[in-house]
């Protein structure tokens, strides 16, 4: 297995866990389990103002199957390091066709974490 393959699993892990923390309403868990990019961009009260903002018009997520998931190492606006930018076909309680667009980042602790998260 390629050394892409394996950083594109360990990404699918740590989004997948998550996006539970969201799922379950554990707002301040996922800020705390972010990349430290991520968390230097954003407060913990930022983050849940814009989750909060994000879910009002469409709800939570009832559904989602991975669409597809790619390795990269440069991200416009972001510093070089190992990404994997992962789409979902997610369906809402009120939108049933929506994309979440999750990146996982190789921290500096060698770990994966996510470090964006977008709702089309």
């Amino acid at each position: 297995m390629q050394n892409n393959e394996i950083a594109e699993q360990a990404a699918v892990a740590a989004a997948e866990n998550w996006l539970a923390l969201i799922d379950n309403d554990k707002t301040s868990e996922s800020w705390n389990q972010s990349a430290s990019l991520f968390k230097a961009a954003v407060s913990p009260e930022q983050w849940k103002a814009s989750l909060e903002a994000a879910q009002v018009p469409i709800g939570k997520a009832v559904s989602r199957e991975l669409k597809s998931k790619q390795y990269a190492e440069e991200l416009p606006g972001a510093p070089d390091g190992e990404y994997v930018v992962i789409e979902y076909e997610t369906s809402f309680e009120k939108k049933r066709n929506g994309t979440e667009t999750i990146t996982p980042m190789k921290d500096t602790d060698g770990e994966w974490r996510v470090a964006g998260y977008f709702v089309k």
